[in-house]
């Protein structure tokens, strides 16, 4: 539902006070004139900057105070007490520290209900005082929808050449989701004077520089690929075919009753070393999705609740950037406080929220977890439905080792033909020797004696984790039930 039909029935059901949530202030402003306008409703106007105006025909004299008290009582002059009179006040939320605008909202909001006015406070976050939270509704605005980015591409792309089609057209549109309309017609602008077409590569350059200022979300464009990575062979064939037959999968429950069959992601378990960030990182490529790298340690904040608000503004950029493969790379470290009370509950209350979107969320985002200890993990994070399957990526046999050599010798360009002995290597034991040879310009044989494998460093703890995986996860390898060899 769009922001005009939402704000239409709160004001036909007479809720004086409306908090609209938007990253895109003027587009906002703009549907809520048109609808007023359809409406002969009276609409003001306030900003710190330009103050009280009217911008509708039945309230063009305006006082032009920048007091935001003056503008909630200005309000009454224009009301008649039959029909809806709006105020609207942009970014109110910097001045909500004073008690007497709190008191001055409060009685507008209640006086409201008998003469028909209505508070409307616009502002990219919410943030509502105690006093005023039960008096408030909180409308989303949301960001433009694959239609409505069509359009603007449309719009922007005069010349047929210039407008690409079919599956072109679905990977840039893929690459405008999650942008504002004010984005996209800048990034579609740059493409056409960058390359005299649209191209998707320009949008996943806006992305990337967008998501540094929040920190807690990276994009990812690697050139990996399954390729690139060796061994895995029934993780791989799970899920790109889980992927790759999603939009077959949307096309035949759209409209059935039948309940949605999109992919969820992976959990990942497995000794150090063995692929599982380098398979996270190659999947996206492999299956022509963004990959968008969820750093839990950087949602972390000093006040009082701006923890759950950084994930819940990273989840919310990860639904409007679908669909996209999302990586949270050991987990278990991200998420070791769950369980107490060292952070006075911070990262409980941060594992219950990434829970829940877990669970509930529909947006396209396939989320893959790394982990090295899954024992540190709650057991409700890995249940069914959270995940579409843990599997466990063991150390890789004779012939997954000799994939992998084959891989990094063509990638170092290394043609000694005496090989180590590297019974237990891991896949970034044998990429490290092959980079060491290469460095130190050295046979393998004797780069290897400057790698030591996590077999022998850490031999418990990987006899440990292979017993605890031991009929509780997926084979990486076969697709079955792992047995230790």
């Amino acid at each position: 539902m769009n922001l005009t039909c939402m704000l239409s029935e709160h004001v036909r059901a007479c809720f004086t006070g409306l908090w609209i949530e938007s990253s895109e202030p003027d587009e906002a402003l703009r549907e809520i004139a048109l609808l007023c306008r359809e409406q002969s409703w009276p609409l003001l106007t306030w900003d710190a900057a330009r103050g009280l105006q009217g911008i509708t025909q039945n309230a063009e004299n305006s006082h032009g105070t920048t007091d935001p008290m003056e503008a909630l009582r200005s309000v009454q002059g224009v009301a008649d007490g039959q029909r809806p009179s709006l105020l609207l006040l942009s970014n109110l939320h910097h001045l909500l520290g004073s008690i007497e605008l709190i008191e001055e909202l409060r009685y507008a909001i209640e006086e409201g209900k008998h003469r028909r006015t209505f508070v409307i406070i616009l502002a990219p976050i919410v943030r509502i005082p105690p006093e005023l939270e039960k008096l408030f509704v909180v409308i989303e605005h949301a960001l433009p929808c694959r239609e409505q980015l069509e359009e603007i591409a449309r719009q922007t792309a005069t010349e047929a050449d210039e407008l690409p089609e079919g599956s072109e057209l679905t990977r840039l549109l893929d690459a405008s989701a999650g942008l504002t309309r004010y984005e996209a017609e800048g990034a579609y602008a740059l493409s056409l004077v960058r390359y005299g077409r649209l191209q998707s590569d320009v949008l996943w350059e806006l992305k990337a520089q967008s998501l540094k200022s929040g920190g807690a979300l990276r994009l990812y464009r690697g050139s990996e690929t399954f390729e690139t990575l060796g061994g895995l062979g029934a993780l791989k064939t799970f899920c790109r075919r889980s992927l790759l037959l999603n939009g077959r999968h949307d096309s035949a429950s759209s409209g059935s009753g039948n309940p949605d069959a999109r992919p969820r992601g992976v959990m990942l378990l497995g000794v150090p070393g063995t692929g599982k960030s380098a398979f996270c990182k190659a999947l996206g490529a492999e299956t022509g999705r963004p990959t968008l790298v969820l750093d839990i340690g950087a949602l972390m904040g000093s006040l009082v609740g701006q923890t759950e608000a950084n994930l819940r503004r990273a989840l919310k950029q990860i639904d409007a950037m679908s669909p996209c493969v999302v990586m949270i790379d050991e987990v278990e470290k991200a998420l070791s406080g769950s369980g107490g009370q060292q952070d006075s509950g911070v990262s409980s209350r941060l594992f219950g929220t990434l829970l829940t979107w877990l669970n509930d969320r529909t947006s396209d985002s396939y989320v893959v977890c790394t982990c090295n200890d899954i024992s540190r993990l709650p057991p409700e994070f890995a249940r069914a439905e959270r995940f579409d399957g843990v599997w466990f990526i063991d150390l890789p046999s004779n012939e997954q080792r000799q994939s992998i050599w084959n891989i990094y010798r063509a990638q170092y360009d290394i043609q000694s033909a005496s090989m180590p002995d590297d019974g237990g290597w891991t896949g970034a034991e044998i990429k490290a020797c092959c980079r060491l040879a290469r460095l130190l310009d050295m046979p393998l044989a004797e780069a290897a004696r400057h790698v030591v494998p996590i077999a022998d460093t850490a031999a418990e703890s990987v006899d440990k984790l292979r017993t605890w995986a031991a009929a509780r996860c997926l084979s990486a390898e076969t697709g079955s039930v792992y047995r230790p060899v």
